[in-house]
């Protein structure tokens, strides 16, 4: 593993826009990195990454099983009470799911380490599967980068094969904040994935949803909504005045995905697994053992995008993150240094489609604290 520079692409702005990848810059910072790369060898990517990420992904549904029918593990995991049913419900139905991605540091020596399971709404899926794609495509033939180069990335086809197992016999509708670019843009994405899967689709802002007389959740134009991807959290969704209507086999993800996307599933696997090559130590902050990690990372186990996360050193706060959720019950995870090259710190994002590691995106930020607008940087494979 190691971090390379090249040239950027002369046009790489205009393709960025002519794809809908508006976002490469956010907020006036930019987000996407076109003159850098993290290489890797072909046998890290097999054996470091993919699969550490399947073995990851089967403690995960092993961890579901037995959580979704115990109310005592659920309300540890700080689910309403009110709303154990539909998560016992929806893991009985069997209802399928279509993508997460694991967070991981590995510095290219040890194992690679779980940090967290993006399981419900993540996003960098456009990013990790298209465009950056592109941009091997596009520094192979401008001689920037050698012939045989490769990715881990066989995400395009890995999520046209997983919306293909959903029955194409009703509307798939899509939606999100459509305000976000961000949010927009990978769920524009997706839904283009679906298209080619076969799906008749339609597209709607989250709000934008409603509830009719017989308690069904419906579009802007009184459809009945059976079946929707949708890219807004399961915490708040569950907490939503509409939440007493959600049932079973209608959303994507799975309402028993707001399991794996709660960070309490860290010190689960580690009581349950305890000295696993790729899991860290982890317990819940209550826990008179989480006093003992003098180098630890503190998360609600709700945040998203690295809000109100906590990083120690030998007992001190040596970084810390704001956000929205103060609030929430925390854990504290071991800490696992991550990769650094000059004074950029890695974090690997490893993507489960349905049940196959299917691809592989990097984020980099100065900070240890992976963020919102930390950058995302392509990936190669480099020939033998």
């Amino acid at each position: 593993m190691d971090r390379i520079t090249l040239p950027e692409r002369p046009d790489w702005r205009e393709k960025a826009r002519a794809v809908g990848f508006g976002f490469h810059e956010m907020y006036g910072e930019p987000y996407w990195v076109d003159d850098a790369a993290y290489t890797f060898s072909i046998a890290e990517i097999e054996d470091e990454i993919e699969a550490p990420t399947e073995a990851l992904h089967e403690l995960c549904m092993d961890l579901v099983a037995e959580v979704a029918v115990d109310t005592a593990l659920l309300s540890r995991m700080a689910i309403p009470e009110e709303r154990h049913g539909l998560i016992r419900d929806s893991w009985a139905a069997g209802d399928r799911h279509l993508y997460g991605r694991f967070d991981l540091a590995y510095d290219g020596l040890g194992n690679a380490k779980l940090l967290e399971y993006n399981a419900d709404t993540p996003t960098s899926i456009f990013e990790a599967a298209y465009f950056q794609h592109n941009w091997l495509v596009d520094q192979m033939e401008l001689g920037a980068l050698p012939e045989g180069c490769d990715q881990f990335n066989m995400l395009q086809e890995s999520l046209v094969e997983a919306f293909a197992t959903f029955p194409p016999d009703r509307i798939l509708h899509f939606s999100c904040w459509m305000e976000n670019d961000e949010d927009r843009g990978t769920t524009t994405y997706l839904m283009d994935c679906a298209v080619q899967a076969g799906h008749e689709v339609d597209m709607l802002d989250i709000q934008a949803i409603g509830v009719d007389a017989q308690g069904r959740f419906v579009d802007e134009h009184e459809r009945t909504i059976d079946r929707c991807f949708k890219l807004y959290p399961w915490e708040d969704m569950l907490r939503e005045p509409f939440a007493q209507y959600l049932k079973p086999g209608v959303f994507i993800e799975p309402a028993w995905k707001t399991v794996l996307s709660n960070k309490a599933i860290l010190p689960l696997l580690w009581e349950r697994h305890e000295g696993h090559p790729n899991l860290l130590p982890a317990f819940f902050a209550d826990d008179p053992r989480a006093e003992k990690l003098a180098d630890a990372v503190v998360k609600p186990v709700f945040s998203r995008e690295g809000e109100n996360v906590t990083l120690r050193r030998k007992g001190e706060t040596v970084e810390a993150s704001e956000g929205d959720y103060g609030n929430e019950p925390r854990v504290v995870q071991a800490y696992a240094p991550l990769f650094e090259r000059s004074g950029q710190h890695a974090v690997l994002g490893s993507w489960m489609v349905g049940d196959r590691a299917a691809g592989l995106g990097m984020r980099e930020d100065g900070s240890r604290i992976t963020r919102n607008l930390s950058r995302f940087v392509p990936h190669v494979i480099m020939p033998d």
